[in-house]
C-alpha cells in the first residue's frame, strides 16, 4: 500500500489515489453513513484490491530489477528500506490506539503483539479497534516472502520457468483454499462472521492479488520483447482493464459471499487491475498521459491517509451532528474528507518524510 515518492508516474498516482479514495467511500459507508456515496460506497472494498495489485508490482519490479543489476539483491537492504518506509507511520497511529483511549472509542483493541507481528489479520473479528490494518498485515507478510522466494528460485538453474511455475501455483492454491474454506465456515446468506474471519482477511486467500503485479514485474524484467509489444497496446489494455473491472464490480454486488465468486472474483479482478496497471506504465496509453489535479499528491500521502482516516471520520461524526450536519449531509462528507486529507498530510510531513530521508541517506537504492 506505500510507494515511493522518488518515481512519479501520473498512471500510477491516479490509479493509487483512486485505490484511496475507494477505501473512503467504502469505510464512511460502513461505519459512518449507510447513506453515503451508494454503489461506488459499497464497492469501494476493492480500493484494497487495487493497492495489493500495486504493491505486487512495485515490490517486484524493486526486487527483479535489483537482481539483473551488477550490485545484485541484498536482503538486508530490501528489508530495511521496506520498514523504515512502512512500520515508522504505522507505529505513530498504533500509539494513537493504544496510549489514547478516546482515539479507539468503545472498540475492543486486541493484544499489542498481534499488531507488532502483524498477524492481526489471522481470524479477524470485524469491527475490532484499527482493524483495516489487516491489509498492511497482509502487505508486510508479503515482503517478508516475496524476495527470499525470489532468491531461492533465482538460485535453481532454469529459474525463470521455476518463477512462472510459482505465480501459476500462487493463482492455483489461493483458488482453493478459497473454496476448501468457504465450504468449511460460510454457507449462510451475506458470507456471515466465517467469511471475514477465514477468507477475507485472510493471507492465504489475497496472496494471489499481490502475485498478479509480481507477475507484471516479471515480464517487465525477463521478456522485454513480450513488454514491449504488451505496452504499444496500452489503450487497448485501458479499455479491457475498465471492462474488466466493471464486470468484476457488477459480480461483486451481486453475489459477493457466492460459492464461485469467491473462489474466483479475486483472481479475476486482480487481471482487470493489472490491465489498468499495463495501461498505467505504457507511454501511448491516455491513463499515462493524463495529469488528474491533486492525484499525485494524494498518492504521495495515500498510505498515512489509510491508516487515519477510518477512526477520524468515526470520531467526527457526533460532533458535526452536533452542531446539525448529519453524517450522510454534504457538509459533513467533505468535513471529513478534509480532515482525513490534512492528518494524512501531516502523518506524512511529521513521520513518513523524516524517515524516508533518513533511508535515502544510511540505505540508499543501488540497483538503479
Amino acid at each position: 500500500m506505500s510507494s515511493s515518492s522518488s518515481s512519479r508516474l501520473s498512471g500510477l498516482d491516479t490509479l493509487r489515489a483512486l485505490a484511496i479514495v475507494l477505501v473512503f467511500m467504502n469505510h464512511y459507508l460502513l461505519f459512518v453513513s449507510e447513506g453515503a456515496f451508494g454503489f461506488w460506497g459499497e464497492i469501494g472494498w476493492t480500493g484494497v484490491d487495487l493497492f495489493f495489485a500495486l504493491s505486487g508490482y512495485l515490490i517486484g519490479n524493486q526486487i527483479f530489477a535489483a537482481l539483473r543489476s551488477e550490485h545484485g539483491f541484498s536482503l538486508p537492504r530490501f528489508y530495511a528500506r521496506r520498514f523504515l518506509r512502512t512500520l515508522p507511520s504505522f507505529y505513530a497511529v498504533l500509539a494513537l490506539y493504544y496510549l489514547w483511549p478516546a482515539f479507539r472509542g468503545d472498540s475492543a483493541l486486541l493484544p499489542l503483539w498481534k499488531f507488532l507481528t502483524f498477524t492481526q489479520n489471522i481470524n479477524l473479528t470485524p469491527g475490532t479497534a484499527f482493524s483495516h490494518a489487516w491489509s498492511l498485515c497482509v502487505e508486510e507478510q508479503f515482503y517478508v516472502l516475496l524476495p527470499a522466494v525470489a532468491l531461492l528460485i533465482a538460485a535453481c538453474r532454469k529459474s525463470l520457468l521455476w518463477a512462472w511455475l510459482a505465480v501459476a501455483a500462487s493463482f492455483i492454491v489461493g483458488m482453493l483454499v478459497r473454496a476448501y474454506l468457504w465450504d468449511e465456515y460460510v454457507q449462510v446468506p451475506r458470507g456471515g462472521l466465517g467469511y471475514y474471519k477465514y477468507i477475507y482477511y485472510a493471507s492465504w486467500c489475497r496472496f494471489d492479488e499481490l502475485v498478479a503485479g509480481v507477475a507484471l514485474a516479471l515480464l517487465k524484467n525477463y521478456h522485454p520483447a513480450a513488454w514491449t509489444r504488451l505496452t504499444s497496446h496500452g489503450n487497448r489494455s485501458l479499455l479491457a482493464g475498465i471492462a474488466g473491472t466493471a464486470l468484476m464490480f457488477y459480480v461483486f454486488l451481486n453475489d459477493h459471499y457466492g460459492y464461485w465468486v469467491t473462489v474466483f472474483g479475486y483472481p479475476a479482478l486482480a487481471a482487470s487491475f493489472t490491465l489498468l496497471l499495463i495501461a498505467a506504465l505504457s507511454p501511448a496509453s491516455a491513463l499515462y498521459r493524463l495529469r488528474v489535479p491533486g492525484a499525485a499528491s494524494l498518492a504521495l500521502w495515500s498510505y498515512a491517509i489509510y491508516l487515519l482516516h477510518k477512526q477520524l471520520c468515526i470520531l467526527l461524526r457526533p460532533y458535526l451532528q452536533g452542531v446539525g450536519h448529519g453524517a450522510d449531509s454534504l457538509t459533513a462528507i467533505l468535513a471529513s474528507i478534509a480532515a482525513s486529507i490534512a492528518t494524512g498530510w501531516l502523518l506524512y510531513a511529521l513521520v513518513e518524510t523524516p524517515f524516508m530521508r533518513l533511508r535515502a541517506r544510511y540505505v540508499p537504492a543501488t540497483h538503479a
